[in-house]
C-alpha cells in the first residue's frame, strides 16, 4: 500500500511540473517556466526547444504545467518565488485583461525576480510596470497577413486561377466562402489572425476573387462590424473543438456546392480538426481523385507540415519555435551570468519603446 501512495504521489507532482537541469549555477540559479498548458501543440514544441537550449546552456531550469488555470499559474509562480527562484518565465493563462499579468508583475516586482513574459502577450502597460520584465512573442497582426499573402498565391497560381478556378469557386459566382476557426477570444493574435488574413487576401486577390464568410460561420455581435471580425466558429485552439464544430457545420452545408470553399483556422491544431471532419466524407485524404478544400494554418507544427506534404492540408505560417527558445535562453543566460535581463538585446527585433521582443514568422506552403 505504501508503494502505490509513493507512486500516487510522484504522478501527481509530475502532473503538473516537469524538472530537467544542466547542472548546479552559482547562487543556485533556477529558472522556472510557467506553460498556460502542456497540451498545446505548438507550445511542446516551444518546450522542447527550450529543454534543449536550457541543457546546451548549462542553466537549471524547471517547467510547470499550469492546466490552462490563471489561479493555478499565479500560486505556482508564488511558490516558485518563495522557494528562491531566480527568474520567472511566464506563458500567461488569461490574456483578455491585464489583471493576471499585473499581479505576476506584483510578485516578482516585490521578491526583485527578474520576469519574462513570451507567446501569449501581455500589454505595454504590463511590461512597462516592472523595469526588469520582457515580452518575447511574435508580432500579433503579422500572421494574420501572412497568412492571407499565402492564401492569395494559392488562390492565383495559373494552375488554380484560370482554368481550374472551378475547383475552388465551386458555384463560379467569383467568390469564395470560408470557414473561419477562431482562437481564444481576448488574444491579440486570434484577433489580428482572423481579421487580417482575409482582409490581407481580399487584397493581393484585387477582385478576381473575393472571400466571404461561409453561412456555415456562427455570427457573433463582440467584434468589429468590419464583415469579417464577427464571422467564425469558436475552435479556442483545439483540434477536437474544431472537428465537433465542421461536424455540426457539414450536418446543414455541403463541401461540393460552394457553401464551403475554403477553411482558415488560427491554428494548425483546428486545421487539422477541420480535416479529421471532412476526411469522413471523403474531402482531403491525400488520396487522387478525392475531394479537396483548401485549408490553412499557423505555427507549422511537425505534423501540419506532414498534412501539406501529404496533399491533406495547404499552407500555415511557421512560428519560429525553435527562435522563441533561444532568445528565450539567451536572456535567461543573462540572468544566470549576473548581467541585467535586458543587456545586449538590441541584436534582438524590438518594439520601439518598450521591451518586447519579436520574433518573425514565415510562410509554408
Amino acid at each position: 500500500m505504501k508503494k502505490v501512495l509513493i507512486f500516487a504521489l510522484m504522478l501527481a507532482l509530475l502532473s503538473t511540473a516537469v524538472f530537467a537541469g544542466g547542472g548546479k549555477q552559482a547562487g543556485g540559479f533556477k529558472a522556472d517556466v510557467f506553460w498556460y498548458q502542456f497540451s498545446d501543440t505548438f507550445l511542446a514544441s516551444v518546450r522542447n526547444a527550450m529543454t534543449e537550449e536550457f541543457q546546451k546552456a548549462g542553466i537549471a531550469f524547471q517547467h510547470h504545467d499550469c492546466n490552462n488555470s490563471q489561479a493555478t499559474q499565479t500560486q505556482m509562480v508564488q511558490t516558485a518565488i518563495n522557494q528562491g527562484s531566480k527568474l520567472l518565465i511566464v506563458n500567461i493563462v488569461t490574456t483578455g485583461s491585464e489583471d493576471a499579468a499585473m499581479t505576476i508583475v506584483d510578485m516578482a516586482k516585490k521578491a526583485n525576480v527578474p520576469l519574462i513574459f513570451f507567446n501569449r502577450e501581455v500589454s505595454n502597460n504590463v511590461i512597462r510596470a516592472y523595469a526588469n520584465s520582457i515580452f518575447v512573442g511574435t508580432d500579433a497582426d503579422e500572421a494574420g497577413y501572412m497568412q492571407g499573402e499565402g492564401i492569395a498565391r494559392f488562390l492565383l497560381k495559373p494552375e488554380n486561377c484560370n482554368g481550374n478556378r472551378s475547383r475552388f469557386d465551386l458555384n463560379g459566382d467569383n467568390r469564395i466562402n470560408y470557414v473561419m476557426l477562431r482562437g481564444e477570444h481576448g488574444n491579440a493574435e486570434a484577433f489580428g489572425r482572423t481579421k487580417y488574413s482575409v482582409q490581407e487576401a481580399n487584397r493581393l486577390l484585387g477582385g478576381k476573387l473575393t472571400l466571404v464568410p461561409s453561412p456555415a460561420n456562427q455570427t457573433s455581435t463582440q467584434y468589429d462590424n468590419d464583415g469579417i471580425s464577427n464571422f467564425f466558429l469558436y475552435a479556442n485552439w483545439s483540434a477536437a473543438e474544431a472537428a465537433n464544430l465542421m461536424r455540426t457545420a457539414l450536418s446543414a452545408h455541403s463541401l461540393t456546392n460552394g457553401a464551403i470553399e475554403l477553411i482558415v483556422a488560427n491554428n494548425d491544431d483546428a486545421a487539422l480538426g477541420a480535416i479529421e471532419a471532412m476526411n469522413e466524407q471523403g474531402f482531403n485524404t491525400g488520396r487522387q481523385g478525392a475531394g479537396y478544400i483548401p485549408v490553412f494554418g499557423v505555427d507549422a507544427t511537425t505534423v501540419a507540415q506532414e498534412a501539406i506534404r501529404g496533399g491533406r492540408m495547404t499552407g500555415s505560417v511557421l512560428q519560429d519555435a525553435v527562435g522563441m527558445a533561444k532568445t528565450i535562453v539567451f536572456l535567461a543566460g543573462n540572468i544566470s551570468k549576473g548581467a541585467g535581463l535586458l543587456n545586449e538585446i538590441d541584436q534582438f527585433n524590438m518594439d520601439r519603446g518598450v521591451a518586447k521582443i519579436r520574433v518573425p514568422y514565415a510562410l509554408f506552403e
